[in-house]
């Protein structure tokens, strides 16, 4: 049985439900305990009632529907269960979440899955700034998990990044993979400026030629087995991954030069 919440309209102020609309903690909750949850709106405390219309009881399988882009942190934190957001996703949609599977039918606001520990993230629609990132004052950003992004993708997409694949079938903004200590970054679309700054050890794709810093250094050009393995996961996902893509050569770029230089920018060769 599905858990359906449906917002009751547009809410006047933005809405914070940070470990409130997560599938593991509604699992074991009546109606009446979900409508007396408590969610920030605004200044002040709103039950989950006042705001949403609750049809079903506590279910490990939860569906979410209207226009989200003003409600902060659903999914977070979530460990388990399954989430569909039918009306798009607000900020820091999964942010923290550890396991379950989280699907944004359209697009999602700054920061979702920031932090994310594992579990799988999907967004249909593109997603805004630091996906998959570090917040503001913080250098680790996902630590495991997917996300897969069928649209575009803001600035410093998997800033931060300690582990754990981010793929986006679109364009992916400048600087990312900032920072990044280890992870996967795909781009299935054109990669923005300044991608790898900072980078130590992690792994960015490009399936299209990107301007590289000039710290990065030109290594060798080859079939990374792992590559091809990662490929296919993500066309069994969904994504637009080519037989191309998949069989082709790929330029390993190593940097960035001002930190370790072990990260690297591998480019389909035909893109080159």
């Amino acid at each position: 049985m599905t858990l359906t919440l449906t917002l009751r309209e547009q809410p006047e102020a933005p809405v914070r439900a940070d470990e409130a609309l997560r599938p593991d903690r509604l699992a074991s909750l009546g109606r009446a305990e979900i409508e007396a949850l408590e969610l920030w709106h605004g200044n002040r405390r709103a039950a989950l009632g006042e705001l949403f219309a609750v049809s079903g009881a506590g279910a490990q399988d939860v569906r979410v529907e209207g226009d989200l882009s003003r409600v902060a942190g659903v999914g977070a934190g979530m460990g388990g269960g399954r989430l569909v957001l039918a009306g798009g996703a607000g900020p820091r949609a999964g942010a923290g979440m550890g396991d379950g599977e989280l699907v944004v039918e359209g697009d999602a606001g700054d920061a979702a899955g920031a932090g994310m520990r594992g579990g799988r993230l999907i967004v249909r629609g593109s997603a805004g700034r630091r996906l998959g990132g570090a917040y503001a004052g913080e250098r680790a950003g996902m630590r495991g998990g997917e996300i897969v992004v069928h649209g575009d993708a803001g600035q410093e997409a998997g800033g931060g990044l300690r582990r754990g694949l981010i793929a986006v079938a679109g364009q992916v903004g400048p600087a990312a993979g900032l920072n990044a200590l280890a992870g996967t970054i795909v781009a299935l679309g054109a990669l923005g400026a300044h991608a790898g700054a900072g980078m130590r050890r992690a792994s960015i794709v490009a399936m299209t030629a990107p301007d590289l810093l000039p710290t990065y250094a030109r290594a060798c050009t080859y079939r990374p087995p792992f590559l091809r393995l990662c490929l296919r996961r993500l066309r069994a996902l969904g994504l637009p991954v080519t037989d191309a893509q998949i069989d082709g050569l790929y330029t390993r770029w190593s940097g960035d030069g001002l930190e370790l230089g072990r990260g690297e920018i591998l480019i389909l060769e035909a893109a080159a």
